[in-house]
């Protein structure tokens, strides 16, 4: 994918989407690529699945562009750390791996830096200026990088992963608010929603 030839809405909607042109944008961006080519069109239910293994920004990406949210019930979060992702077409049944490079989010010293002070707000205007350009000029390198230098793609065996279900809400003893029968807790038999029971027990765990 060239950067200056990406089709312009798919850069401009994702980055209207996230807010902002990151690295972790444009990784989305090239997964998403290769899970359609590959898998085929955008999920318009729950046909096609994505588990992601992070909460970064090309999340936003493939959301967007797959089809594959967190509302359908058809984007699972396992919250590994990794920059893994792995999607399941349930019509085909075929699956693929996708892993980032390790390599692939090298940036250099200075824009180290830079992140470093723009993260505990300690950059001056110009400093985050210049880590704003650093950062789309990654992005554009990711969004240029040959496939093979970008990830590692693997087909793999589909594991079932259960469609989205409806649950039955069941009201708080202390706050009235309703919650998912799934995710009460009960404590001396009432129903207790978690942040509920997180204060009265000083259990959050």
């Amino acid at each position: 994918m060239n950067s200056d030839n990406v089709e312009g809405s798919v850069l401009e909607k994702s980055i209207r989407f996230h807010g902002h042109q990151c690295p972790g944008l444009a990784v989305g961006i090239r997964v998403s690529e290769v899970v359609l080519r590959e898998l085929g069109k955008p999920a318009r239910d729950e046909e096609m699945v994505a588990i992601v293994e992070n909460n970064s920004c090309g999340v936003d990406a493939i959301q967007l562009l797959t089809g594959c949210t967190f509302g359908k019930g058809n984007l699972v979060f396992n919250d590994f750390g990794k920059s893994v992702y792995t999607f399941i077409n349930r019509e085909t049944n075929k699956a693929l791996r996708i892993s980032i490079k390790k390599d692939a989010y090298d940036t250099d010293e200075e824009h180290r830096n830079l992140f470093a002070k723009v993260r505990d707000k300690s950059a001056t205007e110009a400093e985050r200026e210049l880590f704003t350009q650093k950062h789309i000029k990654k992005s554009n390198e990711i969004l240029d990088l040959p496939e093979d230098k970008l990830m590692i793609i693997e087909q793999v065996e589909p594991k079932p992963v259960q469609k989205a279900r409806i649950h039955e809400s069941l009201d708080c003893v202390v706050c009235n608010e309703p919650v998912m029968e799934t995710r009460v807790k009960l404590l001396n038999g009432d129903v207790h929603c978690i942040p509920c029971f997180e204060e009265l027990t000083g259990n959050n765990s």
